[in-house]
């Protein structure tokens, strides 16, 4: 099985002190048994600048050293403070230079898929813009994503949004990008269970595009949900890796055994 974990269901251990980097690839190789990981920028960057400033080659290299020491595979690079819209054109243009950084850095480490989100209101916001999208907004992002797809292809990586903010929150509008960026390089990375606009439609909507999906914690509970929304992207064609992001307040070792456990089984339950 195509499975993995995302480095995010280990936030509040490393927020605590209790993990790196370093010490998420030892558990998801030897206390999971798994060769791949979902890497997550917030490990290895510095979160006092105004956007997060990445580590330096140095560490980066060692990084990829010891994924090649344990023959570990990066499956995906989630990417915050990239984000490609905000309504601060200065804010905007940082984000896009830190973008750019991330993109090298996904090339020195070996992704796979890169995760780079749309930008605009987040998803706790009441008044989040995944119910209307700007022309302005909508073209800009769609330039910005055919150009970062054009540097992943020359690593041979596919990069695009999370369904995660603003517009990428709408599976219609997410579409409308996805049919405009119109490139073999550009991927979703797929979280189910999470729109704001046509939730029972959204990822069925969007499944075409997903090359990477995160289950979350909650949707894997609802066992037979889970293998609904399984079923329905296992026949709209998708063949990549189904990964685990679940920020368990704590316990977190624990629940991601359980959540790589029920991953496991409800693909068991999915029919060729």
């Amino acid at each position: 099985m195509k499975i993995s974990i995302g480095g995010y269901s280990f936030q509040n251990t490393f927020v605590q002190g209790k993990m790196d980097v370093f010490g998420y690839l030892e558990t998801v190789k030897y206390r999971y048994g798994l060769n791949t990981v979902d890497l997550y920028n917030g490990f290895f960057v510095d979160k006092s600048k105004p956007v997060w400033e990445l580590a330096d080659d140095d560490y980066l290299h060692k990084i990829r050293e010891a994924l090649d020491e344990k023959e570990m595979t990066v499956v995906n690079f989630a990417i915050d403070t990239a984000s490609l819209w905000d309504l601060d054109k200065e804010q905007r243009e940082l984000q896009y230079h830190n973008a750019l950084k991330h993109l090298r850095a996904a090339d020195i480490l070996g992704a796979k898929t890169v995760r780079i989100d749309t930008g605009g209101s987040y998803s706790n916001d009441p008044k989040g813009d995944f119910f209307e999208m700007s022309q302005e907004q909508f073209e800009h992002i769609v330039q910005r994503y055919q150009e970062y797809c054009r540097i992943a292809a020359d690593f041979g990586s596919k990069v695009g949004p999370e369904n995660h903010m603003g517009p990428s929150l709408n599976p219609h509008f997410l579409k409308q990008i996805a049919e405009a960026v119109n490139h073999p390089n550009f991927g979703i990375l797929l979280h189910v269970d999470r729109w704001k606009v046509d939730p029972e439609h959204g990822d069925s909507i969007i499944a075409p595009w997903a090359c990477h999906v995160h289950f979350g914690g909650k949707t894997l509970a609802a066992e037979d949900r889970a293998i609904r929304i399984a079923q329905t992207l296992h026949d709209r064609g998708f063949k990549d890796y189904w990964a685990i992001e679940d920020n368990a307040p704590g316990n977190q070792y624990v629940q991601v055994e359980w959540a790589v456990a029920a991953m496991k089984k409800v693909l068991l339950h999915v029919k060729e």
